[in-house]
Protein backbone atom coordinates (compact mmCIF):
# COMPACT_ATOMS: atom_id res chain seq x y z
CA UNK A 1 0.00 0.00 0.00
CA UNK A 2 2.92 2.36 0.50
CA UNK A 3 2.15 6.05 1.12
CA UNK A 4 -1.00 6.67 3.80
CA UNK A 5 -3.88 7.55 2.52
CA UNK A 6 -5.00 9.26 5.90
CA UNK A 7 -7.87 11.17 6.02
CA UNK A 8 -9.02 13.80 8.87
CA UNK A 9 -13.01 11.87 8.82
CA UNK A 10 -14.14 8.81 7.54
CA UNK A 11 -18.08 8.73 6.95
CA UNK A 12 -20.13 5.81 7.72
CA UNK A 13 -23.87 5.39 6.17
CA UNK A 14 -23.43 1.71 4.76
CA UNK A 15 -25.38 -0.39 6.99
CA UNK A 16 -22.43 -2.87 6.86
CA UNK A 17 -20.14 -0.51 8.16
CA UNK A 18 -22.43 0.92 11.15
CA UNK A 19 -22.63 -2.73 12.32
CA UNK A 20 -18.92 -3.17 12.02
CA UNK A 21 -18.60 -0.18 14.10
CA UNK A 22 -21.37 -1.41 16.62
CA UNK A 23 -18.38 -4.04 18.33
CA UNK A 24 -16.69 -3.15 21.36
CA UNK A 25 -13.33 -4.87 20.30
CA UNK A 26 -13.58 -3.09 17.02
CA UNK A 27 -13.99 0.70 18.73
CA UNK A 28 -11.19 -0.50 20.79
CA UNK A 29 -8.69 -1.13 17.91
CA UNK A 30 -9.61 1.57 16.41
CA UNK A 31 -8.88 4.02 19.48
CA UNK A 32 -5.70 2.90 19.95
CA UNK A 33 -5.06 3.13 16.55
CA UNK A 34 -5.38 6.76 16.98
CA UNK A 35 -4.41 7.23 20.12
CA UNK A 36 -1.26 5.13 20.18
CA UNK A 37 -0.36 5.25 16.03
CA UNK A 38 0.45 2.68 14.02
CA UNK A 39 1.00 -0.78 15.63
CA UNK A 40 1.34 -4.44 14.82
CA UNK A 41 -1.29 -7.03 15.55
CA UNK A 42 0.45 -8.43 18.69
CA UNK A 43 0.48 -5.27 19.95
CA UNK A 44 -2.76 -4.28 19.69
CA UNK A 45 -3.68 -8.15 21.06
CA UNK A 46 -1.31 -7.05 24.15
CA UNK A 47 -2.76 -3.61 24.75
CA UNK A 48 -6.53 -4.70 24.29
CA UNK A 49 -5.92 -8.75 25.78
CA UNK A 50 -7.73 -9.94 22.95
CA UNK A 51 -6.49 -13.28 20.56
CA UNK A 52 -4.39 -11.99 17.98
CA UNK A 53 -6.35 -14.44 15.66
CA UNK A 54 -9.39 -12.37 16.86
CA UNK A 55 -7.01 -8.76 16.21
CA UNK A 56 -6.69 -10.21 12.96
CA UNK A 57 -10.29 -10.95 11.85
CA UNK A 58 -11.73 -7.25 13.09
CA UNK A 59 -8.80 -5.87 11.36
CA UNK A 60 -9.80 -7.26 8.09
CA UNK A 61 -13.38 -6.47 8.84
CA UNK A 62 -12.29 -2.39 9.45
CA UNK A 63 -9.94 -2.72 6.16
CA UNK A 64 -12.99 -3.59 4.17
CA UNK A 65 -14.84 -0.44 5.35
CA UNK A 66 -12.30 2.10 5.49
CA UNK A 67 -11.31 2.47 9.12
CA UNK A 68 -8.05 1.39 9.11
CA UNK A 69 -5.11 0.12 6.93
CA UNK A 70 -2.04 -1.87 6.66
CA UNK A 71 1.41 -0.10 7.02
CA UNK A 72 3.50 -2.59 5.67
CA UNK A 73 6.41 -0.13 5.38
CA UNK A 74 6.88 -0.42 9.17
CA UNK A 75 6.81 -3.99 9.44
CA UNK A 76 10.93 -5.22 9.45
CA UNK A 77 10.15 -8.87 8.31
CA UNK A 78 7.53 -10.02 5.86
CA UNK A 79 5.82 -12.01 9.24
CA UNK A 80 4.87 -8.70 11.02
CA UNK A 81 1.68 -7.00 10.04
CA UNK A 82 0.92 -3.10 10.77
CA UNK A 83 -2.11 -1.26 10.37
CA UNK A 84 -2.81 2.18 11.03
CA UNK A 85 -6.36 4.22 11.35
CA UNK A 86 -7.27 5.53 8.16
CA UNK A 87 -8.84 8.92 9.87
CA UNK A 88 -8.83 10.75 13.05
CA UNK A 89 -12.77 10.93 13.71
CA UNK A 90 -16.06 8.90 12.12
CA UNK A 91 -18.92 10.84 11.28
CA UNK A 92 -21.89 10.10 10.39
CA UNK A 93 -25.39 11.87 10.33
CA UNK A 94 -28.55 10.96 11.98
CA UNK A 95 -31.03 12.51 10.85
CA UNK A 96 -30.19 10.95 7.04
CA UNK A 97 -29.79 7.28 9.19
CA UNK A 98 -33.26 7.45 10.32
CA UNK A 99 -34.65 7.39 6.71
CA UNK A 100 -33.69 3.94 5.82
CA UNK A 101 -34.84 0.74 8.13
CA UNK A 102 -31.59 -0.90 8.05
CA UNK A 103 -29.48 2.33 8.34
CA UNK A 104 -31.48 3.45 11.09
CA UNK A 105 -31.49 -0.24 12.65
CA UNK A 106 -27.41 -0.46 12.43
CA UNK A 107 -26.85 2.93 13.26
CA UNK A 108 -28.81 2.98 16.55
CA UNK A 109 -26.63 -0.44 17.44
CA UNK A 110 -23.12 1.46 16.54
CA UNK A 111 -24.29 4.50 19.02
CA UNK A 112 -25.60 2.51 21.67
CA UNK A 113 -21.63 1.06 21.39
CA UNK A 114 -20.42 4.59 21.60
CA UNK A 115 -22.40 5.43 24.56
CA UNK A 116 -21.24 2.36 26.35
CA UNK A 117 -17.60 2.75 25.51
CA UNK A 118 -17.84 6.27 26.55
CA UNK A 119 -19.73 5.10 30.05
CA UNK A 120 -16.78 2.64 30.47
CA UNK A 121 -13.98 5.05 29.68
CA UNK A 122 -15.26 7.58 32.37
CA UNK A 123 -15.38 4.74 34.76
CA UNK A 124 -12.37 3.47 34.08
CA UNK A 125 -10.67 6.90 34.15
CA UNK A 126 -12.60 7.11 38.52
CA UNK A 127 -10.78 3.65 39.30
CA UNK A 128 -7.56 5.33 37.97
CA UNK A 129 -8.08 8.88 39.59
CA UNK A 130 -6.14 8.17 42.71
CA UNK A 131 -2.86 7.24 40.56
CA UNK A 132 -2.89 10.43 39.07
CA UNK A 133 -1.74 13.87 40.12
CA UNK A 134 -3.09 16.24 41.95
CA UNK A 135 -3.44 18.93 38.75
CA UNK A 136 -4.91 16.62 36.01
CA UNK A 137 -7.79 15.57 38.64
CA UNK A 138 -8.02 19.80 39.21
CA UNK A 139 -8.55 19.36 35.87
CA UNK A 140 -10.55 17.48 34.54
CA UNK A 141 -14.73 17.68 34.84
CA UNK A 142 -17.59 14.75 34.96
CA UNK A 143 -20.61 17.26 34.78
CA UNK A 144 -23.85 17.74 33.13
CA UNK A 145 -26.43 20.50 33.12
CA UNK A 146 -30.13 21.14 32.02
CA UNK A 147 -31.56 23.62 29.89
CA UNK A 148 -34.63 24.89 28.10
CA UNK A 149 -34.27 24.97 24.34
CA UNK A 150 -35.71 24.93 21.28
CA UNK A 151 -34.76 22.62 18.68
CA UNK A 152 -32.61 25.56 16.79
CA UNK A 153 -30.56 26.84 19.90
CA UNK A 154 -29.63 22.81 20.28
CA UNK A 155 -28.44 22.86 17.05
CA UNK A 156 -26.71 26.03 17.74
CA UNK A 157 -25.09 24.76 21.20
CA UNK A 158 -24.25 21.68 19.41
CA UNK A 159 -22.44 23.73 16.38
CA UNK A 160 -20.86 25.17 19.20
CA UNK A 161 -19.47 22.12 21.30
CA UNK A 162 -18.01 21.03 18.02
CA UNK A 163 -16.46 24.18 17.51
CA UNK A 164 -14.38 24.29 21.03
CA UNK A 165 -13.48 20.56 20.31
CA UNK A 166 -12.14 21.10 17.14
CA UNK A 167 -9.88 24.62 18.86
CA UNK A 168 -8.61 22.51 21.32
CA UNK A 169 -8.07 19.78 18.69
CA UNK A 170 -5.51 21.94 16.91
CA UNK A 171 -3.86 22.58 19.62
CA UNK A 172 -3.00 18.91 20.96
CA UNK A 173 0.45 18.15 20.28
CA UNK A 174 1.55 14.52 21.32
CA UNK A 175 5.11 15.72 21.13
CA UNK A 176 4.65 18.88 23.72
CA UNK A 177 6.39 17.96 27.41
CA UNK A 178 3.89 17.26 29.78
CA UNK A 179 1.04 16.34 27.05
CA UNK A 180 -1.39 13.06 27.95
CA UNK A 181 -3.87 11.75 26.05
CA UNK A 182 -7.13 13.87 27.32
CA UNK A 183 -10.71 12.42 25.93
CA UNK A 184 -13.19 15.03 25.49
CA UNK A 185 -16.50 13.44 25.87
CA UNK A 186 -19.73 15.69 25.94
CA UNK A 187 -23.27 15.09 24.59
CA UNK A 188 -26.63 17.38 23.94
CA UNK A 189 -29.70 16.26 23.36
CA UNK A 190 -33.52 16.46 23.95
CA UNK A 191 -34.59 14.57 26.85
CA UNK A 192 -37.26 12.41 25.70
Amino acid sequence: MGESTYRRTVTVADPSALRALAHPLRLQIIGALREDGPQTVGSLSDRLDAAPGSISYHLGTLERHGMVEQAPELARDGRESWWRASAELTTFDPVRLRRDPAQRTAARAMRQAFVQGYAADQLSYLEHEDELDEEWVAAATISDDLAWLTAQQLHELTAELDEVVARWHERSDRERAGAAPVRIIYSAYRRP
